[in-house]
């Protein structure tokens, strides 16, 4: 700006865009905290403070060189005025006209045509409008910024508006090198007279900023300055991370976990996560939903930010800073771009890597994390779309021969025999009941080892969990378990079996019996414990699918079942001699079909059960005492 174009002291200077219009968008629609504006002016006054330090970096010859670096903030509650002051660059008359007048040459008025015309979320249109300082008319009546550049021969000048079309310029009379904002807050805004409210939001807001930040008559500091997670981690002492994050949650023990990330490249970024060894324990932390702190050059731009994590990875605590975030005009969210992209790989994958780590260094301390968190990660591979196959190696799974421990699939393949194909797991509904399962027969025979899977979220994660390793993810119920994976002893079974003729005529009995509750009624040489066992007919939905389709209440109709019958089981070779037309035949043979149902999960009435059981305790006892 030209000496020629600079406007006469006290005149009013009318704004070069609709000034009201563009505030009450800002208020109205951008800002949701009022406080963001005290966050606003302290960002303001720190950028003051580090261009002066760039300066100073080659230039000694500066106004007042020798005075120390910081922001005071001062209330008058008699007066109403709130005053925000900073030590740094300062500015001239030019250029409180040009800084504070940004409105008047950044667009703007194209600014407040989009806001009006788009649909969009103002978010995702806004740009560089350089509106921050304009967020204290959410609280002022009047604002008057009074500085003196730390050019030698500057003088001071003062800028004055009160929200009204035009604003005032005269002369500062400060002699002090810096800037200083006097606000006369609204009456409906005097909270932000109160010294414990303004120290609340610089604690939220700017705890981390890097200059001192006094309040009042203090000579100690309002904010912390010194931000953990931008210190090197070979620097940082595990007591101090442990103090962190006890502030951070109020939890009154030690993490779980905790990982520190300072990455240069591809983005400039510091994160420090932490895992809480128990939720339960969170009951005081001000943390009330989801989401990691995001920081802006220590400066927080949001407090539950839910774009840096999956929602599966939720249950980490902690905050991420970035140097290469832009911003939108309000600060109060990042416009989605590529930098959030990078940041939430970035910190996804130093998240799970850190988990990896653990299982293999710590077992017990991992077993802690899974009965804890688990759940959440076989969520994370159903409905992950990026790689779910990065997340396999943390899955842990109980076996038919460890139901109460636990094992990676890294660990099964490991004990498995290397010939092995498949990596074979039973589905079902409750641990126990592997035990009785007749699909595990062959493999109890066999000696394989079997994954137990009963977690209601187990068929949605088997629907992208179908290989490991190269070995394919087998359910039992529809494994055909290969001649080398069989036991020696197998072929050579030597137990009675039914004749032909009378395994034929007991299927037959069977089919008259069932009629059309099942598919069909066949012999199987599968079974070795077991007397009888349900399958799926051939081209039916696998049992996963089935299970899926269930618990998402689809209208999805159960294919009837192919009941197989082990002609060598001492209750069928009992039954296949029974006379025809013997009572007995019917009551064992329901029950047998009810049995089937129930280890499956698919017995829609199992009470219904009793009064058949009852008939057959009374035939044996009748029995006996003949």
């Amino acid at each position: 700006m030209t000496e020629s174009n600079i406007p006469l002291e006290g005149e009013g200077i009318p704004f070069k865009a609709e000034t009201q219009q563009l505030l009450n968008i800002l208020v109205h629609s951008l800002y949701t905290e009022r406080e963001i504006f005290l966050r606003e002016l302290i960002s303001n006054a720190s950028d003051a403070l580090a261009r002066l330090d760039f300066v100073m970096l080659t230039d000694r010859d500066v106004h007042d060189p020798d005075i120390p670096p910081e922001i005071r903030i001062r209330a008058d509650q008699d007066a109403g005025l709130l005053v925000i002051e900073d030590t740094g660059i300062g500015m001239t008359r030019e250029e409180l006209v040009d800084n504070l007048g940004t409105i008047a040459h950044s667009g703007a008025k194209a600014f407040v045509e989009a806001a009006s015309e788009s649909e969009q979320n103002l978010a995702e249109i806004i740009g560089q409008f350089g509106v921050g300082f304009y967020s204290a008319f959410m609280v002022a009546d009047s604002i008057r910024v009074v500085s003196r550049s730390y050019r030698p021969d500057a003088e001071s000048a003062a800028w004055m508006a009160t929200g009204e079309d035009t604003y005032t310029l005269e002369a500062g009379g400060r002699e002090k090198r810096g800037t200083e904002v006097r606000i006369h807050i609204k009456e409906d805004a005097r909270e932000f007279l109160d010294e414990s409210r303004l120290r609340q939001v610089v604690k939220r807001h700017s705890d981390f900023i890097q200059y001192p930040i006094y309040i009042g008559d203090s000579e100690e500091p309002a904010n912390r300055q010194t931000a953990l997670w931008r210190q090197s981690p070979r620097e940082v002492e595990a007591e101090a991370y442990q103090e962190f994050y006890k502030q951070l949650t109020l939890d009154f023990s030690d993490p779980l976990l905790h990982t520190h990330m300072v990455v240069d490249a591809p983005a400039q970024m510091y994160a420090l996560i932490f895992l809480a060894q128990d939720p339960q324990n969170l009951v005081f932390s001000p943390r009330k939903e989801p989401g990691l702190k995001l920081y802006a050059r220590k400066v927080l731009i949001q407090e539950f930010c839910t774009e840096l994590l999956p929602q599966y990875l939720n249950f980490f605590d902690g905050v991420v800073d970035s140097e290469d975030l832009p911003l939108n005009v309000s600060r109060e969210s990042v416009q989605s771009n590529r930098v959030m992209a990078l940041l939430k790989r970035l910190v996804t994958n130093k998240a799970i890597d850190t988990l990896r780590e653990l299982g293999q260094t710590d077992p017990e301390k991992y077993t802690n994390f899974w009965e804890t968190y688990g759940q959440r990660l076989k969520e994370g591979v159903a409905i992950e779309q990026d790689q779910p196959e990065k997340l396999f190696p943390l899955l842990r799974f109980h076996t038919d021969q460890e139901l109460d421990g636990w094992t990676s699939l890294d660990e099964y393949l490991e004990r498995a025999d290397p010939d092995q194909e498949s990596i074979y797991y039973f589905l079902g509904e409750d641990p126990g009941a592997v035990r009785y399962n007749p699909h595990m027969d062959a493999f109890r025979q066999a000696e394989i080892e079997v994954l137990v899977l009963t977690d209601p979220v187990d068929p949605f994660m088997l629907m992208q969990l179908r290989e490991y390793e190269g070995k394919s993810l087998t359910n039992v119920a529809e494994a055909d378990l290969p001649e080398s994976e069989a036991a020696p002893e197998e072929a050579q079974d030597e137990t009675p079996s039914l004749e032909p003729e009378q395994t034929a005529d007991l299927i037959v009995r069977f089919k008259n019996l069932l009629g059309d509750r099942v598919e069909d009624v066949r012999t199987t040489d599968r079974l070795r414990r077991s007397p009888a066992r349900l399958v799926n007919p051939e081209g039916a939905p696998d049992q996963t699918v089935q299970r899926v389709y269930r618990m998402m209440d689809k209208e999805f109709e159960m294919p009837k079942k192919v009941l197989e019958l082990n002609p060598k089981h001492r209750i069928l070779r009992a039954l296949g001699n029974l006379p025809p037309n013997d009572p007995k035949f019917d009551l064992v043979a329901e029950q047998l079909y009810a049995n089937t149902l129930l280890v499956e999960g698919l017995h829609p009435d199992p009470a219904s059960m009793v009064e058949r059981i009852q008939d057959l305790i009374t035939g044996l006892l009748d029995s006996d005492a003949e």
